[in-house]
C-alpha cells in the first residue's frame, strides 16, 4: 500500500470509515489503532480519544488530542513535513485526534539509541551517559542528521516536553516523523528530548528562513489555525518561542530548572 501524504490523506482522515484494530497497551492514555475506508482507499491510523487521556494538572486547558493536531498544524507550516497528517475528528469513542499511521522498518536508518561508550558512531553526539546490568559504560546518542535538527527546532518551537527517542519514526525512504505531541505548547518553558546534540551552535540558514517564515504567518492563518486548539496565551508563546531562537540565531541549552531529558528517554 502506497504512503498517503497531503489533502489526500487529511481525506482520508477526516471522512472515512474508522473500524478499531486494538489498543497501544504502553501508551499512557487511551492510543488505539485503527483502519480506515473512503472511496476504495484505505490505511492504518492511531485513534486517541478525548474520553481517553488523563488529567493533567500542569496542561488544564483544551485536550491532548487539541495538541496533537497543533503540532501537525504547525509542523506543516515549517514545510517539514515532520508529523504526520493529523485531524480531529469524531470516532467510536468520541472526538481524538486522528494520525496517519507510520511504519517503522527494520531496515530503516538507525539515527539515535544507546550504544557502547567506545563505540559511538562517527558524526554522533552523545547527550547522556548510561551503564547495562553489568555495569558496562553505555551513551544515549544521536546523529548529526538534518532531519533531526529540523525535528529539534520543531521541539523548541513547540516547547515538547516529551521527545522520547521512541517518538521519532524513521522510514525505509528516508523520512524522519515525530509522534505523540500531546505535551507541547505549554506557556512554561517544558523542553525535554533526547535531541541536545546541537547546544549552542548556529541554527542552518534554511531553519533561520522557515522561522521567519512562522513569525509571520502566526499573524495571519497558522495563528487562528492554532487557536480553534490552544489558549490565546498559548499560542502567542509560540510566538515568543521563535523569536527568541532568531534573536539567539542558536541552538538552545537545557534551563538547568528541570530535567532536560523526558524518562525513559527511549
Amino acid at each position: 500500500m502506497a504512503p498517503l501524504a497531503g489533502p489526500d490523506a487529511l481525506e482520508l482522515l477526516r471522512a472515512g470509515t474508522l473500524e478499531l484494530e486494538g489498543r497501544l497497551v504502553e501508551a499512557s492514555n487511551t492510543t488505539l489503532r485503527a483502519y480506515l475506508t473512503l472511496d476504495g482507499v484505505s490505511a492504518r491510523c492511531v485513534y486517541k480519544p478525548v474520553r481517553g487521556e488523563r488529567p493533567l494538572w500542569d496542561f488544564p486547558d483544551g485536550t491532548l488530542a487539541g495538541r496533537e493536531v497543533s503540532a501537525y498544524l504547525l509542523a506543516e507550516a515549517t514545510g517539514w513535513a515532520c508529523v504526520p497528517p493529523t485531524v480531529l475528528r469524531d470516532g467510536p469513542l468520541g472526538p481524538g485526534a486522528c494520525q496517519l499511521w507510520i511504519e517503522e522498518s527494520d531496515e530503516a536508518e538507525q539515527l539515535l539509541g544507546f550504544v557502547p561508550a567506545d563505540a559511538v558512531p562517527e558524526g554522533w553526539y552523545g547527550v547522556m551517559s548510561a551503564q547495562d546490568s553489568d555495569g558496562s559504560p553505555y551513551v544515549l546518542a544521536h546523529a548529526d542528521d538534518l532531519r533531526l535538527s529540523h525535528l529539534a527546532v520543531f521541539d523548541v518551537v513547540a516547547n515538547n516536553a516529551d521527545r522520547k527517542g521512541g517518538h521519532i519514526l524513521s522510514t525505509v525512504d528516508g523520512h524522519v516523523y515525530g509522534v505523540d505531541h500531546g505535551l507541547c505548547f505549554h506557556v512554561e518553558n517544558k523542553l525535554r528530548t533526547i535531541l541536545w546534540g546541537w547546544i549552542g551552535e548556529p541554527l542552518p540558514d534554511p531553519a533561520v528562513e522557515v522561522l521567519g517564515k512562522l513569525r509571520a504567518e502566526l499573524s495571519g492563518t497558522l495563528g487562528a489555525a492554532l487557536a480553534e486548539h490552544l489558549t490565546v496565551t498559548e499560542v502567542a508563546r509560540v510566538g515568543t518561542r521563535v523569536d527568541a531562537l532568531l534573536a539567539a540565531g542558536r541552538f538552545p541549552a537545557p534551563g538547568g530548572d528541570r530535567p532536560a531529558v523526558p524518562w525513559p528517554p527511549v
